[in-house]
């Protein structure tokens, strides 16, 4: 344990914990280049949830309402929930942390899976317990690995559905049999980021599961499909038992009036959220196959990103990243993930998938 000057140090987990790295947005020698290492929506954010937002700003001496009553309306009214059973947080990445700060405590254990999103094992880490990575099947969770991992000290499993940086998907059939495989005193909690992009009855049904056990806890974003990323924004839908533990402990206006007006106005505009989807469905097969044609191995995606993995030596990830650079694109290395020779890259707008794969070729070909 490092101590500092004043004798001080941190709780048990902390400094074990790798700061996050998030992707890049800028490059130098380029005013405005291609950015693909983030997974925003490339069609921006609805021209409702905008002009909500800019009316926010009358009122910005104002507290926000704490309860964020009237988005968690709107998440009710189109999800035809309990808005009672609806956290509102600053980014589905607080309300997992409050989660971990909630339910995990020293000698605790939550599982993640091997290639899942990084904030699990931080939040993990952050709350004094030990996190459990349970392999994956060619970058699939593995729900028998999963289960293989449970100990008497597992107290959450952290599912991402689809999962970032893979955009692998694990059919609701596999998720019931995880819930209904783990004991009662295990929390599951289904990270739905990217749940947009996903068949809707796929989500429907883990809201079904959701409603029907008192154990499991869905998450959802507003900074992907809704373009919301700036003012952070994400929501929980759980039992009534685990919302009111989560209200107890998350700030008394975590979430910002803007982001609330915003929120509410993004989730009732179906049209602009269509556009989006029918934008990726398009754009992500394309990119997918012409990513192939160039001999590049893609992990099957069904988020708004794909994972190239590329061989070892001359074409390998450093050197395409750099080249990528070069030629004003940014992409997202995956080392972190330990996923040293893979490259995540967002579906963008036409223009930029396309000069994303004519780059892409000219590496090959120099490389080759």
């Amino acid at each position: 344990m490092i101590l500092n000057s004043l004798g001080l140090s941190p709780r048990q987990g902390v400094l074990d914990i790798e700061t996050y790295v998030p992707g890049g947005h800028k490059l130098k020698n380029y005013e405005k280049p291609i950015v693909l290492s983030a997974n925003e929506t490339p069609l921006g954010p609805s021209p409702k949830a905008r002009a909500a937002y800019l009316a926010s700003s009358d009122n910005l001496e104002r507290y926000p309402d704490g309860s964020a009553k009237i988005l968690k309306n709107a998440i009710a009214e189109v999800y035809d929930i309990n808005p009672a059973q609806i956290v509102c947080g600053s980014g589905s990445d607080e309300l997992l942390s409050l989660i971990a700060q909630s339910y995990l405590s020293a000698n605790d254990e939550a599982i993640h899976t091997e290639y899942g999103f990084l904030i699990y094992k931080v939040v993990i880490l952050a709350s004094g317990a030990k996190p459990v990575a349970s392999r994956e099947n060619n970058f699939v969770a593995d729900i028998d690995n999963i289960l293989s991992n449970v100990t008497k000290n597992t107290k959450i499993v952290f599912l991402a559905n689809p999962n970032n940086p893979t955009g692998t998907f694990v059919s609701i059939e596999d998720v019931r049999r995880l819930r209904r495989s783990l004991s009662d005193n295990i929390l599951l909690v289904i990270d739905g980021a990217y749940a947009e992009y996903v068949c809707q009855d796929n989500y429907k049904a883990v809201i079904e599961l959701v409603e029907t056990t008192y154990n499991t806890i869905m998450t959802r974003t507003f900074s992907k499909i809704h373009g919301l990323a700036a003012l952070r924004l994400g929501w929980a839908y759980c039992s009534a038992e685990v919302a009111n533990v989560l209200n107890r402990v998350r700030g008394p206006f975590n979430v910002n009036s803007p982001a609330i007006s915003a929120g509410a106005a993004a989730i009732m505009d179906f049209a602009h959220m269509e556009r989006a989807r029918y934008h990726n469905d398009i754009w992500l097969v394309w990119l997918t196959k012409e990513v192939r044609k160039l001999g590049l191995e893609v992990t099957d995606s069904v988020g708004n990103f794909i994972l190239i993995n590329f061989p070892e030596g001359c074409h390998d990830a450093f050197k395409a990243n750099k080249f990528l650079q070069n030629s004003g694109i940014i992409c997202r290395r995956t080392v972190d993930y330990g996923l040293n020779n893979s490259l995540r890259v967002t579906i963008g707008k036409e223009r930029e998938n396309r000069i994303l794969i004519d780059t892409l070729s000219r590496f090959i070909s120099i490389n080759g």
